[in-house]
């Protein structure tokens, strides 16, 4: 996808995107994490992880949940312990060691780790012995393949150049960097003061280690936030160059991240000036030579995550955009995500019940999803238009064994508002085609095929965030 692919109305785009503006998935599983029930436990988990049509060749994905942050981000709405107890660290990594182990042991034929992801938290409250520590019982358990991804979210405000050499050591050859916005006042209302300089010494430090890929997340929505303040931000982070960009929209879910309620309505932007602060985001990266991969994703032309998306191997999970398509995700520490063939599957998120049923030689799942024929065909459909911007109807039928067209005539029926406000095509064969407008709102679209979405709306109850 080349920038001139977004050569738009952009004042046509402003005044259609609030009407798109509703309450909906990310998508990052389907079904998504509402409909997943208390109803699958530790004995399910084990049976799906050792399931016998795993092939030694099968790819594994290794996600590792730190808990752990040294000072509470007031926009944060992840799992996370704001503590500077050094014990609490220790007995985690005692904890996570024998969780590895336990795992390991229900998981059927050995396969070769292609992909290693840490987040939290802040996984840099380890401190670099801890990290080494971490990296070498899980590898030991789960070897890792020859040019396999490793990567790690850090804080540059808490990851030293100490920090920066072991993980290099450890074969950690991604990062990604928690930025948000470098306004001081913005800093100053979510309670994250980080200065750039921090964050371009971290840069240059992960630059000179060899790291290959460095990316940067960064928020609009955010309490002052305008288009003028963002704009400073961007010309800075364009500066550093990152490799990869991540623009996440402001979550305000109060229900689950009750300290928003800080956040006095007055002080965050009203929807349409955030629609603009998005748009120039949009259109600066552009400019900057950057790909918009989807959703809230850019990446260098020359990225893997560029490549994926052109060569159509690209997937979504519970990292976001990620670059390998048909592997399985075992998630380890508290209220991690597994991702199987076949379910879903989340550990306890308190670490003090995370522990227990750890220590007391049990899988620690919490709850999960055995996923149904209809479900696993309709991931396949969202899964596509999340990350491929298209359906074509001869791969489906391939596929499932049946006309595209016949299996889904009331969800692109349901699509026909949609395709005349020009976000999608729609061929005779049923093959939807989202247009470069309907990419930045490819929540919306993706929506018509959740089963689960009308009556999870008839509930009432919120549960996701706004899609624009």
């Amino acid at each position: 996808m080349t920038r001139d692919v977004f050569a738009v109305d952009l004042d046509r785009i402003e005044k259609l995107l609030p009407r798109y503006a509703m309450e909906g998935p990310r998508y990052t599983s389907y079904p998504t994490a509402p409909v997943w029930g208390d109803g699958y436990g530790p004995s399910d988990f084990r049976r799906d992880l050792s399931r016998d049509d795993a092939q030694p060749g099968d790819g594994l994905s290794i996600y590792v949940h730190v808990p752990f942050c040294r000072s509470l981000c007031h926009f944060c709405a992840c799992n996370r312990v704001i503590t500077r107890n050094e014990a609490l660290p220790v007995q985690f990594l005692e904890t996570i060691e024998r969780e590895v182990d336990t795992v390991r042991e229900a998981v059927g034929a050995p396969r070769p780790v292609t992909q290693v992801h840490w987040g939290g938290g802040t996984p840099t409250h380890l401190t670099p012995e801890q990290v080494t520590r971490l990296h070498a019982a899980v590898t030991a358990r789960f070897p890792v393949a020859e040019g396999a991804e490793i990567s790690i979210e850090v804080d540059p405000r808490v990851t030293t150049p100490e920090h920066v050499g072991a993980l290099r050591e450890a074969g950690f050859n991604r990062i990604s960097m928690g930025v948000q916005d470098f306004e001081p006042r913005v800093q100053e209302a979510i309670h994250r003061i980080q200065p750039l300089d921090d964050t371009a010494a971290l840069v240059d430090r992960c630059r000179q280690a060899g790291f290959e890929s460095v990316n940067f997340d960064l928020i609009y929505g955010l309490p002052y936030q305008s288009e003028a303040t963002f704009t400073r931000t961007l010309e800075k982070v364009i500066a550093l160059r990152p490799d990869r960009l991540a623009l996440y929209s402001y979550a305000h879910v109060t229900w689950v991240a009750k300290h928003q309620r800080g956040f006095e309505r007055k002080d965050l932007p009203p929807p349409e000036v955030k629609i603009r602060i998005f748009l120039a985001a949009l259109r600066r990266f552009l400019e900057a030579g950057y790909r918009f991969i989807g959703l809230d994703h850019f990446a260098e032309p020359d990225d893997e995550l560029s490549r994926a998306f052109a060569d159509r191997t690209l997937r979504r999970n519970f990292m976001g955009h990620t670059t390998q398509a048909g592997v399985d995700l075992i998630g380890l520490g508290p209220s991690a995500i597994s991702e199987l063939r076949g379910a879903y599957a989340q550990s306890h998120r308190e670490i003090p019940v995370w522990q227990e049923a750890v220590e007391s030689g049990q899988l620690a799942t919490r709850r999960g999803h055995v996923l149904t024929p209809e479900d696993l065909e309709r991931r396949w459909v969202i899964g596509r238009i999340m990350c491929h911007g298209e359906i074509r109807a001869s791969e489906f039928e391939a596929a499932f064994g049946r006309p595209f067209a016949d299996s889904y005539s009331a969800e692109l029926a349901s699509l026909e508002p949609a395709v005349d406000d020009g976000l999608a095509h729609v061929g005779d064969d049923g093959s939807l085609q989202v247009t470069p407008l309907g990419r930045l709102l490819v929540r919306n679209v993706a929506m018509q095929f959740d089963a689960y979405l009308p009556e999870q709306r008839r509930e009432g109850r919120s549960m996701f965030s706004k899609t624009v």
